[in-house]
């Protein structure tokens, strides 16, 4: 069950950042200088009551598999798992978060290139780790 709820939320997570890196992140560039600030300091407040519990269960059922994987899951596998989960936690910290950050008080077109250009990481990694989980479904099966 454990392995279940986690894939769900490593599946909606792909959706999301696939959203996000293909839909909103393109559209920040147009929405304007004058009510940029306001609009991404909202997009950070939003996104975050979103995506942080996400996450935070993801972290969560991630660390749980690797401590003690079922017997049908690799340890190496499980771990690589987590590993991938701290990938995108780092990648959240050190580079997309400081991005939005510096994008709070206005636009700047530099600036946006990098958060679209640099988000291409995470939105991999959380790929990489749908396929991963899957196989981790099929498995099962």
């Amino acid at each position: 069950m454990l392995l279940v709820i986690h894939a769900a939320l490593t599946w909606v997570l792909v959706g999301l950042i696939l959203t996000i890196q293909l839909v909103h992140y393109p559209l920040f560039s147009r929405v304007g200088t004058d009510g940029y600030a306001a609009y991404q300091q909202a997009h950070v407040t939003r996104i975050t009551r979103l995506v942080a519990p996400l996450m935070l269960a993801e972290l969560a059922t991630g660390a749980a598999l690797a401590l003690r994987p079922p017997p049908f899951l690799s340890p190496v596998s499980a771990w690589l798992g987590l590993a991938l989960i701290v990938l995108i936690w780092v990648s959240t910290a050190l580079i997309q978060s400081p991005v939005h950050g510096r994008l709070a008080t206005g636009f700047d077109a530099a600036l946006h290139t990098r958060l679209v250009t640099t988000n291409w990481l995470r939105t991999a990694l959380w790929l990489l780790r749908g396929v991963l989980v899957g196989g981790w479904l099929l498995a099962l099966a």
